[in-house]
């Protein structure tokens, strides 16, 4: 006999993500939408018992970059281990469509330097079988993944695809360039993108070093690919920038999304070199919505730093001429090295080649580094820094490093806060995800492979900023549960899911709330050609559920890959939206 539901979650506390109280029922599921939230008498087909246990909708992350990865793995871990269900690609202006044949590995040393995806995994993992960009979408649309995948439409592709080596070089998009990529923008649009994404900021760099094409794009060429946007009625405006004149910055942003009615978020952190800019910009975000303009920011949700360590990208010693000489060397080869006394002394005598190597700059000194342990840390003390550690074991702090990262066989970390860290605490950030106008975001799920793991964000915002933070005020739980689910689904147009309400996607999480830990990065070989990416995994999601399947049961895979590639905006379930 048909049973009434396909799924229920029984007797769980159900936060719901409308910011209301937690309140217990059980959760019915129906042809992968929530069909009922109460007291359910009848049995489902499936059920997964949740007494004890919060009940929340899925995640939404806005802001991954698995663009890559989306063309040849299903799973797009490490986000799908941490309850998100939902991800947004093409952040940041950078993707790989549109794109022409000869411009394929100019992208790739693009996506190389800017989110550090070694040349050779994209080279073979991207089957290029596109070259506009529904072409690419199209190419997404037949395969299936563990979570749901949005995708935005990047500049720096757009723009070399419309102005070639001028483009790459920089020089002023012409009235015909812009009109062409106003054209395309549509059309983007029209096959499905979320959005747009767009870079002005001079840490994004290609492999050889040159910066990324959209950098210094005018207001003129903005305005016309925003327009395009307008055009197609859909999409919303995602841009990274320095903000160097924050002022003119603010305004042009101000009235790109005045001239074409376009939401737009952009990014927002602390920065040590004007650790009091965000207040501004919070200033601006708080008047721009007074004003009517739908403007938001994506925050951090802990310090954004780079992970050290002799597996990945870079290490402290990686500019040491001893160390330069062995670096090629398989790692079990360097750590018997790194342990033999006389190498050893003839490393630590050494001095670094570059003056951007930890320990010499004032933003990456020792006593901004830690080490990275079992349990992470991500509001760490002074006290507990490289400097202070090896002030007290009456050692020097490049020796406290080095025996660190030789721990494990050689897999010992360290960390390095850099933004939304500037007076070792948290609080900025704290300030930034009370705000209105903000969302959490910045995860760059899929990138940074070999120096960052931020995909876990999701996880940090329940653990840390619900649960465990001792240092500052923490944040309610059901408002942050709004904050990664109901309030970026809506920043993205996807008004159909991040609530636990009848009519709406059932995109859910069971989360033994009290067990829910983060564990440490971690080295994983697994991307195209062997490649090397970090990891990081969790304990405490007893089930991960996507359009009513069930993908995870206590952090492992179940085989269901009920995701697809998003076709834009997703409307709000009929009786909500009657309201």
């Amino acid at each position: 006999m048909e049973r009434a539901y396909d799924l229920v979650v029984r007797g769980g506390t159900v936060v719901d993500g409308a910011g209301g109280a937690p309140y217990e029922a059980d959760v019915g599921v129906k042809d992968g939408q929530i069909a009922k939230v109460g007291r359910i008498a009848g049995a489902g087909a499936e059920e997964v018992d949740a007494r004890g246990q919060i009940v929340i909708p899925g995640f939404v992350d806005v802001h991954t970059h698995y663009d890559g990865q989306a063309t040849w793995d299903e799973r797009l871990q490490p986000s799908s281990w941490h309850g998100v269900t939902t991800v947004v690609m093409g952040n940041c202006g950078v993707g790989f469509a549109p794109c022409r044949p000869d411009d394929h590995d100019r992208l790739i040393r693009l996506m190389e330097g800017v989110e550090d995806i070694p040349f050779p995994v994209l080279a073979e993992g991207l089957p290029w079988n596109w070259e506009s960009y529904p072409e690419y979408f199209e190419s997404l649309a037949g395969r299936r993944f563990d979570v749901d995948v949005g995708s935005q439409l990047p500049h720096a592709a757009l723009r070399v695809f419309v102005m070639g080596q001028r483009g790459v070089d920089r020089e002023p998009a012409t009235e015909a360039d812009v009109d062409a990529m106003a054209a395309i923008a549509k059309r983007a649009m029209e096959a499905g993108a979320i959005g747009f994404g767009s870079s002005r900021t001079l840490n994004h760099r290609s492999s050889d070093g040159s910066p990324i094409a959209t950098l210094t794009a005018g207001e003129d060429e903005l305005t016309g690919i925003a327009m395009g946007l307008a055009a197609a009625g859909r999409g919303v405006l995602q841009f990274v920038s320095d903000f160097n004149d924050p002022e003119a910055e603010f305004d042009m942003l101000e009235r790109l999304v005045a001239r074409s009615g376009r939401p737009l978020s952009f990014s927002l952190v602390q920065s040590p070199r004007d650790p009091l800019q965000y207040k501004y910009l919070l200033e601006r975000l708080s008047a721009a919505k007074a004003r009517g303009l739908t403007m938001r920011a994506q925050v951090a949700s802990r310090p954004v730093g780079v992970l050290f360590g002799l597996e990945l990208t870079v290490n402290p010693f990686s500019s040491y001429p001893s160390y330069r000489a062995i670096k090629d060397r398989p790692l079990a080869e360097r750590v018997a090295m790194l342990r033999d006394p006389g190498f050893r002394a003839r490393l630590l005598a050494e001095e670094p080649e570059s003056a951007r190597a930890p320990g010499l700059s004032p933003a990456r000194s020792w006593e901004r580094i830690y080490l990275m342990g079992e349990e992470p840390d991500y509001e760490p003390t002074r006290e507990n820094s490289v400097a202070a550690l090896a002030a007290a074991q009456g050692k020097d702090p490049p020796e406290v490093a080095l025996d660190h990262m030789l721990t494990d066989g050689g897999r010992g970390m360290l960390y390095l806060p850099i933004l939304n860290y500037a007076d070792y605490s948290l609080d900025p950030a704290y300030e930034m995800l009370n705000h209105e106008c903000v969302v959490p975001g910045l995860s760059d799920g899929g990138a940074h492979v070999g120096m960052i793991c931020d995909g876990s964000f999701p996880t940090t915002n329940l653990v840390h900023w619900t649960r465990d933070r001792s240092r500052g005020p923490k944040i309610p739980l059901e408002r942050m549960v709004k904050a990664q689910c109901r309030d970026t689904a809506e920043t993205v147009g996807l008004y159909d899911r991040g609530l636990v309400a009848e009519g709406f996607r059932a995109d859910l999480n069971v989360i033994d709330y009290d067990r829910l830990k983060l564990k440490a990065p971690q080295v994983a070989y697994d991307l195209p050609t062997g490649g090397r990416r970090l990891i990081q995994r969790a304990d405490g999601y007893t089930a991960t559920i996507v359009r009513g399947e069930i993908t995870y049961r206590d952090g492992e895979p179940t085989g269901a890959l009920p995701g697809r590639l998003l076709r834009g905006a997703q409307a709000a379930p009929a009786a909500m939206a009657a309201e």
